[in-house]
């Protein structure tokens, strides 16, 4: 069959129209998919470049629920710490409640009268007033009320010689605690006696309506109370030195430990100072009030053990022992970035938190013993401490953990968009040249149909 010959105009303009055409198929594909480049064919360096920014976005993006779940966990855990805060604020509050309510158990004891009617009747004084006013020491006869020779101005502590000095030293012991003053007491009275017990923290002392010393112990152990004085004679007239007042309340420190003390002078017994023989205890008495809080703090104690075995998320607890890992990024070995959170143990034996009790057990606490309680109540502020320091800890970490969230995304993002850059079709231009080339499609048309006029002219030569 013989082929056809097309005129050079016809030829050119129909070759002209199929590129026009051919075009026009690859912006409608682009158009279509949205991409420049859908394969490697039409860029590799492009295509295999956004090829690895995309999995390496799709890594970083697959990465971002296990760092959610990590700050979750987290957060659970901040969550058991608050709860546990508020729980041991409870118990401080319980605390405060017992020791509102005065001890019933505490060592207490009241010495002889240091006064009599005799001398209340002479001196128009309360025997209270007659006894804090006595002086420690006999200043031979200097202070002695001359309207009667019954009535002496000292306690029955030792007699001054003209010159003379005295210092008086007094100890007191409860429990595992000691307290040892000494004074220049010279001209010192039973009021200064029982203002430097009072400064001990030991026990209080006061003097009774009877005129009588008491002392009083502030928590529930047994106190030991002594009490000595010495006399001494400065080596020159006048006030004495510092060193021979502490070499004088040293000897009388010995005196009230020993078994020469002065108590019986206050009306106290002499084995009142030594743990063997003190007679300053308290009675088996409990207090009620104390008593019916025990079962509170101990319950809130338990719940504190509770909430924390509660905080757990997907299977991890930080409050109890567990570990959490968290992955930032999708490489391996030392090139992977990750946080590890080791967690503790939370429960109430481990914030220093004993279990309260009625009576005195080592390990417990005592709700009838100021003593205990006050302890209770610091164990209470370092297990506060405790907590302020592990939700501190958890809050650095949860900080971090959002920090990388927020990197991650941003970073996928960054990734895919840096892909999209090179493979990705601008609608906009692509659509401006699909309408020059429909144009042009346009004009190679017109022209192609002008050609074949042209070429229909020869034949109205032969018509």
């Amino acid at each position: 069959m013989a082929s056809t010959i097309l005129s050079s105009g016809v030829r050119n303009n129909l070759l002209t129209l199929q590129q026009t055409t051919a075009q026009q198929s690859v912006i409608q594909n682009r158009l279509a998919t949205g991409k420049k480049v859908n394969s490697a064919i039409d860029n590799p360096v492009n295509y295999f470049t956004a090829l690895s920014l995309n999995d390496r976005s799709s890594q970083l993006t697959g990465l971002l629920d296990g760092i959610s779940n990590g700050i979750q966990t987290i957060q659970a855990a901040s969550k058991g710490i608050d709860g546990i805060t508020k729980l041991v604020q409870s118990l401080q509050s319980t605390v405060k409640q017992a020791q509102a309510d005065a001890a019933q158990n505490r060592p207490s004891k009241a010495g002889t009268a240091l006064a009599t009617a005799t001398e209340a009747a002479i001196t128009s004084k309360s025997l209270k007033d007659i006894a804090l006013d006595k002086r420690v020491v006999d200043d031979n006869g200097a202070t002695a009320n001359t309207a009667t020779a019954t009535y002496s101005g000292n306690v029955g502590g030792p007699t001054l010689a003209a010159g003379d000095e005295a210092t008086t030293s007094i100890t007191l012991t409860s429990g595992s605690t000691t307290y040892t003053a000494s004074f220049l007491s010279t001209n010192s009275t039973v009021r200064d006696v029982v203002n430097e017990i009072n400064k001990s923290g030991i026990a209080t002392a006061f003097v009774d309506e009877k005129g009588q010393l008491n002392v009083k112990g502030i928590g529930s152990e047994k106190v030991q109370f002594g009490i000595g004085t010495t006399t001494f004679t400065p080596a020159a007239a006048g006030a004495p030195t510092a060193a021979e007042i502490a070499a004088a309340g040293t000897t009388a420190l010995t005196t009230a430990q020993g078994a020469t003390s002065d108590n019986t002078d206050f009306g106290f017994a002499l084995t009142d100072n030594s743990a063997a023989g003190t007679t300053i205890t308290g009675s088996s008495i409990t207090s009620s009030v104390r008593s019916n809080l025990i079962d509170q703090y101990n319950d809130l104690r338990n719940k504190i053990d509770d909430l924390a075995k509660d905080s757990s998320f997907n299977g991890i607890n930080l409050l109890q022992g567990d570990r959490l890992s968290i992955q930032f990024n999708e490489k391996t070995g030392k090139n992977q970035t990750k946080l590890d959170i080791q967690g503790s143990n939370l429960t109430s034996d481990n914030l220093g938190i004993p279990k309260a009790v009625n009576t005195q057990l080592t390990g417990f606490i005592n709700f009838q013993n100021d003593a205990d309680l006050d302890k209770a109540t610091q164990s209470l502020t370092g297990a506060l401490t405790s907590l302020k320091s592990l939700a501190s800890t958890l809050g650095s970490n949860l900080s971090v953990a959002q920090t990388r969230q927020d990197f991650t995304k941003e970073l996928a993002n960054t990734l895919t968009t840096g892909a999209g850059n090179l493979v990705l079709a601008d609608p906009n231009e692509e659509g401006a040249s699909l309408l020059a080339l429909n144009t042009r499609q346009q004009l190679s048309q017109t022209a192609l149909s002008l050609a074949n006029q042209a070429d229909q002219g020869v034949l109205r030569l032969f018509g």
